[in-house]
């Protein structure tokens, strides 16, 4: 598919949709690294750092270091943790660039715009399933969350994509970063004479907690909230602005991976630089954390395209590719059911006390509940991919 960047809207630009064979693996093993950390390696590792406390300096650092990375920041910083959900945003603004100029093509422009709609919709009511849906209270219902950024984003960057040209869509990128730098840096939470950018003292917290109704995921503000969201939407045009630059072919494959990791240096200097003054936190997305998580998101779609598509490496990357597949349903039936606590059927309780016993290492069991969960959703993975179903929202 040949994507002209012309300035004027994609209804008046020709699109080729990709032969079948032309279909970006990168960007499925991609999606699907992202979700596996969600899936049960998340846990492994914390078990993991648990089982190699007493287990030596050399073997305990590691761990320690592990645990690290694979927990959040408490607010200021950035750790692999808070790198993962970014990346889906993302990996959705690139998928936006790889599936609408064929719907475009199938459905006409106004059938394209109500297929974007539809599915921003579905992924909102999803996320509000997801957590709990109406199971409780009307206060209770968790109405900003994972899916329902995913859902928001996904709508705004796909308008965006659909009616704006390349220079128009650079221009909204920079107004939603400085325009929310803008709002948090010099707007003062009411009743407060200075700026700040701590918890619950900030613009986007306080209005989280008068103006976004239902559950708050921390009681008071809300790391999806209603502010945010902004720069957020930011963080899906990056992976347009991706998107396009991959399907742009007056760059042969390997230039693109190079350019791509250079890029994400570049973006993530840049971010830690717009840190000083607005720093990287992830709680409130900060400008700066958008330019910090989308630069290490270039870099790693860069090397995933060089080793992937280019190389044409397959050995290690398939479950990657199975999960990145079905990556929603995946992490919807995580949700609803979790792989480990089907793993714990088979490992758990005093089975699980006895491996610990016997390996005299605590937490071992733990564990090997995670890695079986994580398995039976790789199986899973399998299973819908090779039998091409798939979860179409």
């Amino acid at each position: 598919m040949q994507l002209q960047l012309k300035p004027q809207s994609l209804a008046k630009v020709a699109v080729v949709s990709p032969a079948p064979g032309q279909r970006l693996a990168s960007v499925d093993a991609l999606r699907g690294f992202n979700i596996f950390w969600i899936l049960g390696a998340d846990g492994a590792i914390w078990a993991l750092d648990d089982m190699l406390e007493h287990k030596g300096d050399f073997l305990s650092s590691i761990g320690e270091f592990l645990g690290y990375q694979l927990n959040h920041a408490p607010w200021e910083g950035f750790r692999f943790y808070d790198f993962i959900f970014p990346l889906f945003i993302f990996i959705t603004g690139v998928s936006i660039v790889l599936a609408l100029p064929r719907l475009v093509e199938r459905e006409g422009v106004r059938g394209a715009h109500l297929r974007v709609l539809r599915r921003a919709l579905v992924l909102y009511g999803l996320g509000l399933i997801y957590y709990g849906g109406i199971s409780h209270h009307w206060a209770d219902i968790r109405y900003a969350g994972v899916l329902q950024r995913i859902g928001i984003c996904y709508f705004f960057a796909s308008l965006i994509f659909l009616n704006l040209n390349l220079r128009s869509m650079i221009a909204v990128f920079v107004a939603l970063l400085v325009g929310y730098w803008a709002l948090m840096s010099f707007i003062p939470m009411p009743g407060v004479k200075t700026v700040s950018f701590a918890p619950d003292a900030n613009l986007a917290n306080w209005i989280d907690l008068y103006y976004l109704p239902g559950r708050l995921w921390d009681n008071t503000r809300d790391p999806e909230g209603l502010l945010s969201t902004l720069p957020a939407i930011a963080t899906c045009l990056l992976g347009v602005f991706a998107g396009m630059f991959l399907k742009n072919e007056r760059f042969a494959a390997q230039q693109k991976s190079l350019i791509l990791v250079g890029a994400g240096i570049v973006t993530v200097a840049a971010g830690h630089l717009w840190g000083l003054q607005f720093p990287v936190i992830k709680a409130i997305w900060t400008s700066s954390f958008v330019l910090v998580a989308g630069g290490y998101s270039l870099i790693l779609l860069g090397v995933c395209h060089q080793l992937i598509d280019v190389w044409g490496l397959r050995v290690g990357t398939m479950a990657f590719i199975w999960i990145g597949a079905n990556a929603i349903m995946l992490y919807f039936l995580n949700g609803l059911f979790g792989f480990e606590p089907l793993a714990l059927r088979f490992v758990g309780g005093d089975l699980s006390k006895l491996i610990d016993r016997l390996t005299d290492t605590p937490a071992t069991g733990r564990f090997l509940a995670h890695v079986l969960g994580l398995t039976f959703a790789i199986l899973l993975a399998r299973f819908f991919y090779r039998r091409k179903i798939f979860l179409r929202v």
